[in-house]
């Protein structure tokens, strides 16, 4: 029997160790469904997070195989004088959103897929294979964000399931077993002190009737002896 350490055996604890064990077992029950909410909401960020690793690999093969067809009909110093011409970076704005009380990244970028007029190079002077790598360029960069808000998200809930895991198992397996044990002690410790209560009582009840019952027996002893001397 677990019984918690330093606990009186008295009803004001009884009482209270019973409006604990109701709590805990109302905790657990919710911690339980938390943790399979979150459950459900891992596996489906999971499935969503093998499909945007699956489509950023694709992504990445395609820009890396435009660039070096863009490197080999223009030149490497023709592609970095177009990549420094870059007159703008996208703008990542980092919000956030709630899934079952777990705060997860949200990930947005402005103007990462721009029109050939926007990105700062001549149009002119390059040919259609720069124009494709860096189509697919910013294709990959739109996979990335989206790869690192989604595998962000799942991170998170993996802890927060962990955490929530912890707190089940803690709840389940030593406090609620903990305070059963206790209160089962104490309402045993009651039991057994109302059972010696009602034995001192009765003793005192019986040395209490005898004492009477001799004082009794006593004073009639007492009248007999006047009545025969009277006599």
């Amino acid at each position: 029997m677990a019984v918690i350490r330093g606990t009186k055996p008295t009803r004001a604890v009884l009482i209270a160790l019973k409006k604990r064990m109701k709590l805990a077992k109302t905790g657990h029950s919710l911690l339980k469904m938390k943790r399979d909410g979150l459950m459900i909401e891992f596996f489906e960020v999971l499935s969503k997070a093998k499909t945007v690793r699956k489509e950023l690999v694709e992504a990445l093969i395609v820009a890396e195989q435009r660039l070096q067809m863009a490197m080999a009909i223009e030149g490497t110093v023709a592609i970095g004088s177009v990549a420094y011409s870059l007159q703008k970076e996208p703008v990542i704005q980092l919000e956030s959103r709630n899934i079952m009380g777990v705060v997860v990244p949200k990930i947005a970028a402005e103007a990462v897929h721009k029109k050939m007029f926007e990105r700062g190079y001549g149009i002119i002077g390059t040919g259609a294979a720069i124009d494709e790598a860096a189509d697919a360029y910013e294709g990959l960069l739109d996979k990335i964000i989206l790869a690192a808000e989604v595998e962000t998200a799942m991170i998170r809930l993996v802890e927060d399931i962990d955490k929530t895991k912890r707190r089940v198992n803690a709840l389940e397996f030593k406090v609620i077993p903990e305070v059963k044990d206790t209160i089962k002690f104490i309402a045993m410790a009651l039991e057994e002190m109302e059972r010696d209560n009602l034995v001192k009582m009765k003793m005192l009840k019986g040395k209490s009737e005898r004492k009477a019952a001799a004082e009794e027996a006593k004073k009639e002893a007492e009248k007999a002896a006047a009545a025969k001397a009277s006599a």
